[in-house]
């Protein structure tokens, strides 16, 4: 379709771009996260009654409790190196442009490797009453320390 033939087939309207004026960066609370974390809140419950999106950092070391989402979670790893776990799996290492797919229920921890910073991009969405996590458990130093495995790509 040309552009004139579109301009024809549009209605007009007023272009409309929303810049949001950058919130406070806030600190991850110590009853959901084990040593240094801080988050800055990208999509608020107000643009999107049911998405979150979140930009976390992570010091050496630290990391969330284990949790659940009652609507899955997605993260994508943008800087750093950094471990998951499943309840019952393996520890995996995480590195910039991994994308970690949670599903719905899963019990799960994540957060930075021992001896490097991660920064994560956090998505989930909450249920029909607003609830967005369960957390459990901190993750002890035995269960974070364990063997973490090198991230193995799928073959298509």
């Amino acid at each position: 379709m040309t552009a004139a033939l579109l301009r024809r087939h549009v209605p007009e309207r007023t272009p409309y771009v929303k810049i949001e004026t950058k919130q406070p960066t806030m600190k991850g609370p110590s009853q959901t996260f084990t040593g240094d974390v801080w988050f800055d809140v990208v999509v608020p419950e107000r643009d999107y009654p049911r998405m979150r999106v979140n930009v976390v950092r992570f010091a050496p070391g630290a990391r969330t409790a284990w949790h659940c989402h009652p609507g899955g979670q997605t993260l994508y790893v943008t800087e750093g190196r950094g471990l998951v776990q499943s309840r019952g799996g393996q520890i995996i290492e995480i590195r910039p442009g991994d994308v970690i797919y949670t599903p719905p229920g899963e019990w799960h921890w994540h957060g930075a490797a021992p001896n490097d910073f991660m920064t994560h991009v956090a998505m989930w969405e909450v249920d029909e009453l607003g609830n967005s996590a369960i957390w459990g458990e901190h993750a002890t130093d035995d269960e974070y320390l364990g063997q973490a495995q090198p991230v193995m790509q799928e073959e298509n």
